[in-house]
């Protein structure tokens, strides 16, 4: 039986012919509009229908707007903001995204601002989290979507500051091998300190503003009271170590896999982007549909176009590609006139701009901010005469996260995808790409800074001495198209072939884990056909290369394999860290928890300096067991590390290993920012996951709790010429209003591994579409 559709008919200024927003049962919105401007207003119209409330409170996180709304207790988070934002030629930052950019982000904001002007109108509601802290929406500008930059992932200033402050505690021999424990490097790359570098210099507050302008917004109630007295109190917002994981972990699956070796003699393509788990869903999954365009997929909601999904002839999919995009510089300032630093034998004068922010029951506040010749000025060390600032590629045009996209979607050809992505700037990534000619490509894009004289592992003088030489040229970078395995695939791991690194600038030596690559090449080179489930259950897996390597080292030792009570549990576990799994649970905390520091003690790390290598990089920690496990003090001590696991888990989940299971400890807590100022249930209970950041469905978690951080926000399989059969979920659901439909109904289809239909053609949206709007151009 047909579900009765649902129909509402909206005057909207603004629009010059009407636009149909159908809305499927999953919550998806199909636009359908006549015209360019229509299409990307409708975007942003419906945008703030289901997230006015997240991309507003992104909107002023980004351009350092909290404080007007929320007072004192945000003022330093929007000092921090505002040194990030983009300051250059506008011209040159919308050439880079599209003759049609400019335009696009004008109708998308228009399409916001009207939303908001039917809220004020009282035609629409807004979402209740207004009405809760006393404030409302502001209007957008087309440049908003663009010059904030701080929602992007790059790499590596948190790594620099980390290394060196390691190897400052350890020496810079010592340090370099310990910190391997904590981040492998590729290429064999031993970091070394440049000429005038000393790494006992370093200090967190370095990156102070830097990690406050890339965190999340938080709320409670004694920072909403604040009083200007107390605003530099309010500096910290995300642990450092939650921050530094996010710059690294937070990666993504994808494939393409080549006709010749489905089941349904097509291409498919399949994409899953981790993020940081939030609430509402960083993802927004929307079709766009217009004479000459017609797409579907996913992006961010404050951005206009998709980042991923296809376009009736061509799919699309990004990971992040491991470029190291980012430098701290060190100044020596002149001992008379501080704002004088050193440079090529001279000194050069630090730019300052001065700044007023409003704050709410305050006086509007005055910030000085100050920048360098390589970017913004982070701390000052006047005591020693020394400066710190970052030279990252966000401060250049072209640098807005996804917004090359724009040209992306687009492309119907392999030659017109690889020329869309000359442009693409942030965030680095591994663009794959598949079309109905049997096209299946990689190509790997993002701006890739050229170091010619340093690594780029530590921080280095900014007198001049350590420039970047531009940019890698797009068409000198690796790419990969129709090769003769059949398929493409990449999961964040080291993948730049060997022949192109040997001859080419350094892209970056920080890159993760390579279990979750390795799984998909051997799943993926089977001779049988591969079918789109295959595919969902391969997102879906959480078998961890990690625990089978360690599996096979412990079960070599007689010092663990004789402990009566610990090794029966291990003994035939297959390393499957699924969530109703005891052994995994054992082996998580193990490896987590106690593994590493018995390394980090072996290699020489002194007790203070554990802190710093923690998490700890499970490869190396493998590797390392790999090596050792033949020594027999190491043997007794492993066996003593296990104990120590074991008890933990009783602490945790009782006496009885019966009771034990992963999913126990290792849970999503999808919390609203809010929650804590209501008591209806916006937040969504906690859900027992499996995985870890060594398996495909990748569930990276906290180590004082084990709670999960980060995981793929939306998945799709995408069926390559019968569009109508791809697949999709988003976690919790396509709503961010607290008690919608749509707001969770999701979620038990995301872990489950049931995707729904990522409907396309015209009758396919007509049978699923549930609810209509029709937005009638018109004076309102």
């Amino acid at each position: 039986m047909r579900e009765k559709k649902q129909l509402a008919a909206y005057k909207v200024p603004g629009l010059k012919q009407d636009v149909t927003i159908s809305i499927d049962r999953w919550g998806v919105p199909h636009i359908r509009a006549n015209n360019l401007h229509d299409l990307f207003f409708a975007q942003g119209w419906n945008a703030a229908r289901d997230r006015l409330w997240q991309i507003d409170i992104a909107r002023k996180r980004g351009l350092g707007l909290l404080s007007a709304d929320f007072g004192p207790g945000y003022l330093e988070q929007d000092r921090a903001a505002r040194l990030f934002l983009y300051r250059g030629d506008m011209a040159a930052e919308w050439k880079a995204y599209g003759p049609d950019s400019e335009e696009i982000c004008t109708a998308f904001a228009e399409g916001i601002n009207a939303y908001i002007d039917a809220c004020d109108a009282g035609v629409m509601t807004l979402p209740p989290e207004f009405a809760l802290l006393g404030h409302r929406p502001d209007r957008w500008k087309a440049e908003d979507v663009v010059r904030v930059r701080t929602h992007s992932l790059t790499r590596n200033a948190t790594s620099e500051l980390l290394r060196a402050k390691v190897m400052a505690a350890a020496g810079n021999e010592l340090g370099a091998r310990l910190d391997q424990l904590r981040k492998q490097l590729s290429h064999g790359v031993v970091p070394t300190p440049v000429d005038g570098f000393d790494p006992t210099i370093m200090t967190d507050r370095v990156l102070r503003d830097f990690n406050l302008a890339v965190s999340p917004v938080t709320f409670s109630r004694e920072r909403l009271a604040a009083s200007l007295e107390e605003a530099a109190f309010w500096t910290v917002v995300t642990p450092s170590g939650e921050i530094v994981r996010a710059s690294f972990e937070e990666g993504s699956n994808n494939w393409a896999i080549s006709a010749e070796k489905t089941a349904t003699g097509r291409p498919i393509l399949a994409l899953d982007p981790h993020r940081t788990h939030v609430l509402p869903s960083i993802r927004y999954v929307v079709h766009l549909t217009m004479p000459g365009l017609d797409v579907i997929g996913a992006g961010e909601p404050m951005v206009p176009g998709i980042s991923m999904g296809h376009n009736g002839t061509a799919a699309f999919g990004l990971t992040i590609f491991g470029a190291d995009q980012e430098d701290i510089h060190v100044y020596e300032t002149h001992a008379e006139d501080p704002d004088l630093y050193a440079y090529q034998g001279g000194w050069e004068r630090v730019t300052k701009m001065t700044e007023t922010i409003p704050v709410k029951g305050c006086p509007d506040q005055s910030v000085t901010l100050e920048f360098t010749r390589h970017g913004p000025l982070l701390y000052r060390d006047r005591q020693n005469n020394r400066a710190f600032a970052l030279r990252t590629v966000w401060l250049d045009a072209g640098m807005a996260p996804y917004m090359a996209s724009l040209l992306v979607m687009k492309a119907r050809t392999y030659d017109e995808y690889a020329d869309a992505l000359r442009g693409w700037g942030c965030p680095s990534v591994n663009h794959i790409y598949a079309d109905i000619s049997n096209t299946i490509a990689w190509k790997p894009s993002g701006a890739s800074p050229i170091r010619p004289n340093w690594d780029g592992l530590l921080p280095v003088p900014g007198d001049g001495r350590y420039e970047w030489e531009g940019y890698l040229a797009p068409d000198q970078a690796p790419f990969e198209v129709n090769p003769k395995r059949g398929f493409i695939a990449t999961a964040n791991a080291m993948n730049i072939p060997n022949d192109w690194a040997a001859n080419n600038p350094a892209i970056g030596y920080e890159w993760l884990d390579k279990s979750r690559h390795d799984t998909l090449h051997r799943e993926l080179a089977r001779e049988q056909p591969i079918t789109l489930q295959d595919c969902v259950r391969l997102q879906c897996s959480t078998f961890s290369p990690i625990a089978a390597r360690a599996l096979a080292c412990l079960k070599a030792i007689p010092a663990v394999t004789e402990k009566s009570v610990i090794w029966p549990l291990l003994a035939d576990w297959d390393g499957d860290l699924a969530a109703d799994s005891a052994p995994a649970a054992l082996f998580e905390v193990w490896i987590s928890k106690y593994l590493g520091p018995l390394v980090a003690r072996h290699e020489g790390a002194e007790p203070s300096l554990i802190p710093m290598l923690m998490p700890f990089d499970s490869p190396s920690l493998v590797e390392w067991l790999e090596r050792q496990a033949g020594n027999a003090q190491i043997q007794a001590d492993l066996a003593t590390s296990l104990e120590e696991a074991f008890g933990e888990c009783r602490a945790l989940m009782g006496e009885s290993v019966n009771d034990w299971s992963w999913g126990r400890i290792h849970q999503l807590k999808l919390t609203h920012p809010l929650q804590g100022f209501t008591d209806e249930a916006w937040s969504i209970e906690p859900l027992a996951l499996g995985g870890s950041s060594s398996t495909l469905n990748y569930a990276n978690y906290r180590l004082n709790d084990y709670s999960v951080l980060a995981g793929p926000s939306v998945r799709m399989v995408i069926d390559v010429g019968e569009w109508d059969n791809s697949l999709f979920v988003n976690n919790p659901g396509q709503s961010g209003m607290p008690g919608a439909s749509h707001y969770r109904d999701l979620l038990e289809h995301w872990r489950n591994g049931t995707h729904c239909p990522l409907v396309y053609s015209a009758e396919a949206v007509q049978t699923a579409t549930v609810s209509m709007l029709v937005l009638e151009a018109g004076s309102g």
